[in-house]
């Protein structure tokens, strides 16, 4: 999964192998992970990532 970003504990990746999905990237904590799709931007999924991060 490579990664796009890092900002303090925040990770940006994708995965190479979602081929039937739109475009989008996940965000990555410690505790957690939500995935935003890109085209419009919306919040796709969320696992543990608490407002105002990942809402």
């Amino acid at each position: 999964m490579p990664t796009v970003l890092k900002i303090k504990s925040f990770r940006f990746h994708f995965y190479s192998d979602e081929r039937n999905e739109p475009p989008h990237i996940h965000v990555a904590i410690p505790d957690g992970e939500c995935k935003f799709w890109l085209d419009p931007v919306k919040l796709a999924k969320n696992k543990n990532v608490k407002p105002p991060y990942c809402s």
